[in-house]
């Protein structure tokens, strides 16, 4: 059987020297995890117009997504095998929401341990604690 493979995006907002993180909604795989904001990746689209209109429906937030990747992640959950990739972002206009997460914080890298992400975001998490966000 052919393995389904879901492509998602993820976006590494950093602000004043901070990372936004979303905390998942209870009742939903990986509930109450942390992640880095984003979803899948629609037909027509690619991976950075994914993200611009992602965060928008999650944060109501505008992005600017830097071309080069951050990093690229799979992950195989029991619902099928995720692949992650994630870019570097500035936030160009709003303030964010919560439209679809049940809590979004601002970090630092060194803060990012005290928080339990979703297995696909870790391999991000720990490029961010040893790069920073310069």
């Amino acid at each position: 059987m052919m393995e389904k493979v879901i492509k998602v995006v993820g976006a590494i907002l950093i602000e004043e020297g901070k990372i936004l993180i979303a905390q998942r909604v209870p009742g939903r795989s990986l509930e109450n995890m942390w992640e880095f904001p984003g979803g899948k990746i629609e037909m027509h689209e690619t991976p950075r117009e994914a993200l611009i209109r992602e965060i928008i429906e999650e944060l109501k937030i505008q992005v600017q997504v830097e071309e080069e990747v951050f990093e690229c992640t799979r992950y195989a959950y029991d619902f099928g095998t995720v692949e992650l990739t994630t870019y570097r972002c500035q936030l160009i206009a709003g303030t964010p929401m919560l439209m679809e997460h049940t809590a979004i914080d601002w970090v630092t890298p060194e803060e990012l341990d005290q928080f339990v992400f979703a297995p696909a975001d870790i391999p991000a998490v720990e490029k961010l604690k040893v790069q920073g966000v310069e």
